[in-house]
């Protein structure tokens, strides 16, 4: 054979890397198939074969087109079509990916995916493309960046993969499971036990997941839950390929024959309507690989390893004349793929090489692909010139380089305000002719300008701020988001920290992305309900583990007690994995407590749209409010309980509760009046708010010990009546404590521009003092440090290494703190560091530290009328239950937006923009003193009959019939569910000048009616919930025509239907959920949404999702019956 013109560099390939694979060139290697492959210095091909101009393609018939080198003598084990881009993705044994652009199979890519496996399967997403090698997962972009690597354990032989939906992977290989991974958060999600040796094909139709074994069987998986749902025994050797089309499912493998496996010409062609083996199809090649290829009629090509190719239709005869044989270099085919336009195949074979075989010259991968992004020549050069003359020239011609540094327009804040531009004046004809009616004015348009024009003058863009600001941030807010004037601090606002909306669709919240603001497995709340700005003190609560035990345990008669409907909140973000919760029935149950009323924490709609309200001094009455609610609600004495077979909470009992151990501090408040008349009441505080020194004081340097010890033993002087004197005196009042709280909770207090300035000069002494301490030197008080001067300092002595400066700035407050009570009742507190060490005098039992634990700011944005987030340190065990680790780490809950961040920026409080209103600090090991477990409270006997709230109630029209003792529900059993609702608000929505409409607020919707039906048992269909649910809230809309539901039907007084109170009938729901009963209905989602419940995947068989089909709209429940 003549191998003359082949380059040298060919017998440079290192055969280590495929020790069981000898690259000796095939004997009937054509020479000329190598004659213009040019090789780098390791050998890989630069550029692809051309197929000489002779070729004659037959139309309708697939005939080779091109070939290709992807790398000499490395066997080809995978290829893939691009399903975006006209791209060919190969991957080889050395772990090596290539791409190919177009029918001409122009190099596009080539990068190295694995260094000791082989590459056994390509995915091509939107954003990249996935590998699967033996144990890893990688992501990578179409220019080879890698956008993640997951890592399997070294014991997995993974072999196959399937994209289930845009951000959902199953993985199947060699073991006895198959794992579910989400691509958004990167982390496994499900693992589904299979059967020994495991699965190595998959495959997905809109019935089923199929899944092929090693053992030649084939079985039918339910695409929700994973079940087995058939299984048919193909081969009595092992399965090879197979692939599912319409309503048939065709494999091909080998049999077991003389102790050995011999290839079955035999296809099994099974019927998935009638779920049986219909007649087999013989073929005349050795089949080792199959696919449908459905154009006109659902073709299958069968592709042999030593290059046969045979077409035939599944359900007819194989006709010899059909084979085509294809021109291997290497011995064997290696893989085999069929584009997604059906114009198109590839094979790869044992030598490197790769087959391009189309049905015409024009081929196209995909019926509508993307354009793919080339690499351009720089085009500097050959820009037009610029005439400076020419007055109109825009700049934007001038090219300007991508920087990361700030540019010289950019002018700092401290030197520039921006100038509005101001409304033009009105036309004083309009004036003249207006007409008013009420507060509004008409006036005929006088045409005096043309349509959507108007006349202003010119504003000089940038001004030199003023010394003296007349704006008060924190006092003044403007009336109204629109047209407000953006000050010049707003752009220093954060994207995580502004406030985040829903964008709702047609659809409402199903294709909203939550896991794009959240990708933790923790629960965030969703905000577009009335009064939910106490979204972050919730979470804070939640995050404060004997709170939470608490109020899971606590259960009572009221029907709107804050401490149930928290505990049945708490309970919905344990079960949620990253999917947001919300807080409506808690709410509803706000909204009734007249005491939060009174202290004005019930806004109205329109005064959290417009921000006229002080959130930061709102949020700190709040809670105050819930702390307070809760001591109350936990140790009131427990009555005869509305709810049969509720046991008493395990915390706290009459006169004590957890709340009171927990946040309550005994302090003693003295009088004394000039005349000696002295006064002692002692009483007890679940909080402290900080008072601040006098005006002429606050330029001092104050640790926040100082203030904190100030602010708990207050010293101050009031006007009050003395009995001795009997007339109102100036008199001292003083208050001391007699013991410390396990958590101390502070309000802060920053309501005006003083107590902002105050904290931000604090700030400033203490990050001079971080900066001397660290560094050695002193730092004039009128001088502030640059950031060159910064690295000067950093640099000055050898050896130090210190943090960065913007971790350092605007920080006062410390993450721990001491405090002691000495034996003469004296307080003291300290701050606390990391490096500071307990004295040998300090008594344990009098000695409390404290842990910074949660802080609530306030965010200045009158762009969105501002907003309420929390940073909360999140502990080990809610870290153990969510993600199985141990470990401490700082969280920012901006509603349904949770994103970790550093401990520094917990503390760190800019007044420009970021106001603190509300410190948690935790006592440490505070855990080991609380019973910290669960118990249910929920009991069967809330199943059991019950009275009716409708005082004209018909017996003879009962609609139910209650469960018996004997019926009780069990994990697994059926039920039917069905509820009703009336809408409380209606949908607030906007037409947009194209014709279509955006919803700005969703109608808010009550539950009205809940009926539950018998699934089984000699009762079976029969109900034994049908619940009215009374409300007190004024109904806009009862949807009679789809609810069924009249007005008078939830009105206690004329309803002549069995009418309950909302929490009856959730403990009910409740407790069927916490059993284990699976809840049969249509659009069942939305219904335990607006109900307010968290029900596990696997408990809702749904007929929206059991009767969709793929890309199709979902079916009505009138279209079903």
């Amino acid at each position: 054979m003549n191998f003359e013109g082949l380059d040298p560099a060919l017998a440079e390939y290192a055969p280590a890397l495929h020790p069981a694979l000898d690259p000796v060139l095939d004997p009937h290697l054509n020479p000329a198939l190598l004659q213009n492959v040019e090789l780098d210095a390791e050998g890989v091909p630069l550029e692809g074969i051309p197929v000489p101009e002779s070729v004659h393609i037959m139309e309708g018939m697939y005939s080779e087109l091109h070939t290709v080198v992807s790398e000499v003598g490395v066997p080809v084990s995978v290829s893939h079509f691009d399903l975006h881009e006209e791209m060919l993705w190969v991957g080889n044994h050395g772990g090596h990916a290539t791409s190919f652009f177009g029918p001409a199979l122009e190099r596009y890519s080539s990068f190295q995916v694995s260094t000791s496996d082989d590459v056994r399967q390509i995915q091509s997403l939107e954003n990249g493309v996935l590998f699967l090698s033996k144990t890893n997962l990688k992501y990578m972009s179409r220019g080879g960046l890698i956008i993640f690597d997951y890592l399997m354990d070294e014991s997995e032989d993974v072999h196959s993969l399937l994209l289930t939906d845009r951000s959902t992977l199953l993985i199947g290989g060699l073991q006895n499971h198959v794992i579910e991974i989400d691509l958004n958060t990167v982390q496994e999600t499900q693992k589904y036990t299979v059967e020994v040796p495991g699965v190595t094909i998959l495959r997905q139709s809109n019935r089923f997941f199929f899944c092929g074994h090693t053992t030649g069987k084939v079985s039918l998986r339910d695409l929700r839950t994973f079940a087995a749902e058939h299984e048919f025994d193909a081969y009595s050797g092992s399965l090879s390929d197979f692939d599912v089309h319409g309503n048939l499912l065709v494999t091909c493998g080998f049999s077991s024959r003389m102790n050995g496996l011999a290839c079955d010409r035999f296809l099994k062609v099974y019927d998935l309507r009638m779920m049986r083996a219909i007649t087999p199809l013989q073929v005349h090649v050795d089949p080792l690989f199959l696919k449908f290829i459905p154009t006109y009629t659902s073709r299958l090509a069968i592709i042999s390893q030593t290059g046969q190719c045979q077409f035939c239709e599944p359900t007819g005869l194989a006709n010899p004349a059909d084979i085509f044989h294809v021109n291997t270099v290497g011995q064997l085919i290696m893989t085999f793929d069929v584009s997604a336009s059906k114009q198109a195949m590839v094979f790869g074979d044992s030598e490197g090489c790769v087959h391009l075989w189309a049905d015409s010259p024009e081929v196209t991968f995909n019926a509508y692909s993307r354009e793919t992004d080339f690499a351009l020549p720089c085009m500097v050069d050959t820009l037009p010139h610029l005439d400076w003359n020419q007055d109109l020239m825009p700049l934007s011609l001038i090219p300007v380089p991508l920087t990361s540094e700030t540019l010289l327009s950019d002018w700092p804040a401290a030197n520039s305000a921006p100038a509005p531009r101001r409304a033009p004046p009105v036309d004083p004809e309009i004036l003249r002719t207006m007409k008013k009616v009420g507060f509004i004015g008409y006036a005929p348009n006088p045409r005096t300008k043309l349509r959507n024009q108007v006349c202003v003058r010119a504003e000089i863009p940038y001004r030199l701020k003023e010394l003296d600001n007349e704006f008060d941030s924190f006092s003044q807010v403007p009336e109204s988001p629109i047209g407000r004037e953006e000050e010049p601090h707003l752009y220093m606002v954060a994207k995580k920290y502004r406030k985040v909306t829903i964008k709702y669709s047609k659809l409402g919240l199903e294709d909203f992305d939550f896991k794009h603001y959240n990708k933790t497995l923790f629960a965030g709340l969703e905000p577009h309900i009335p009064n939910a700005y106490c979204n972050c003190m919730i979470q804070v609560l939640y995050f404060l583990e004997p709170v939470r035990c608490l109020v899971q345990n606590h259960l009572c008669q009221k029907e709107f007690c804050l401490g149930c409907e928290l505990g049945f909140l708490f309970h919905m973000l344990d079960l949620s994995r990253g999917d947001p919760c919300q807080g409506s029935n808690f709410l509803r149950a706000f909204r009734t407590i007249p005491e939060a009323s009174a202290l004005g924490l019930i806004l109205a709609d329109s005064d959290e749209a417009t921000g006229k309200v002080n959130l930061g001094r709102l949020i700190q009455s709040w809670n105050r409010f819930i702390l307070t609610q809760l001591h109350q609600e936990t140790q009131e004495q427990e009555a005869p309980q509305a709810y049969r077979g509720v046991g008493s909470s395990s915390f706290g009992s009459s006169g004590d509760s957890v709340i009171g151990q927990l946040f309550s501090c005994e302090v003693e408040n003295c009088s004394m009046c000039r005349c000696g008349k002295e006064t002692v009441r002692v009483s007890s505080t679940l909080l402290f708010t900080l008072s601040y020194p006098e005006s002429n004081d606050k330029t001092r340097d104050y640790e926040f010990a100082q203030i904190l010890k100030r602010s708990i033993c207050l010293e101050q002087n009031t006007q009050a009546w003395c009995e001795n004197c009997e007339k109102y005196q100036p008199t001292v009042q003083t208050r001391n404590i007699r013991c410390l709280p396990d958590v101390l909770v502070i309000n802060c207090e920053v309501n005006s521009s003083k107590e902002a300035d105050f904290w931000k000069t604090q700030a400033e002494y203490a990050f001079k003092k971080t900066v001397m301490k660290k560094g050695g030197l002193e730092i004039p008080k009128s001088k502030e440090i640059s950031l060159g001067e910064w690295k000067d300092l950093g640099n000055a002595e050898a050896g130090h290494s210190y943090t960065s400066v913007e971790e350092l700035k605007n920080i006062w407050i410390p993450h721990s703190i001491r405090m002691k009570l000495t034996k003469n009742k004296e307080l003291d507190v300290c701050n606390w560091n990391e490096s500071d060490e307990l004295s040998s005098s300090d008594d344990q039992d009098s000695t409390y530290m404290y842990d910074l634990m949660a802080t609530v700011v306030h965010i200045l944005d009158p762009r969105t009328g501002g907003s309420l987030v929390g940073h909360i340190k999140v502990g080990e065990t809610y870290h153990q239950r969510k993600e199985g680790v141990t470990h401490q780490q700082w969280y920012l809950f901006n509603d349904f937006l949770i994103e970790p961040v550093d401990k520094c920026e917990a503390v760190q409080f800019d007044m420009s923009w970021k106001v603190p209103a509300i410190l948690y600090y935790a006592r440490r090991n505070l855990h080991a003193e609380y019973n910290l477990t669960i118990k249910n409270p929920i009991e069967a006997s809330v199943l059991l009959a019950e009275a009716s709230l409708a005082r004209k109630q018909r017996k003879c029209h009962a609609t139910f019939i209650p469960l018996m003792l004997n019926e009780m529900p069990q994990a697994g059993d059926l039920v039917g569910l069905d509820a009703e609702f009336v809408t409380l608000n209606e949908e607030e929505a906007e037409l947009r000048s194209d014709g279509t409409k955006s919803t700005i607020k969703p109608s808010q919707m009550s539950v009205a009616r809940i009926t539950c039906v018998r699934g089984q048992g000699p009762n079976e269909g029969i109900p034994f919930i049908d619940d009215y649910i009374s409300t007190q809230e004024q109904v806009v809309d009862y949807l009679t025509q789809y609810s069924g539901i009249k007005p008078g039907d939830l009105d206690a007084k004329i309803s002549s239907k069995h009418l309950t109170t909302l929490k009856s009938t959730y403990l009910k729901l409740r407790f069927l959920i916490d059993v284990g009963v699976k809840f049969v209905g249509h659009g069942l989602q939305k219904d335990f949404r607006v109900i307010n419940l968290m029900v596990p995947k696997d408990q809702v068989i749904d007929t929206v999702y059991l009767f969709h089909m793929p890309r199709k709209r979902m079916i009505s429940l009138r279209f079903l019956a």
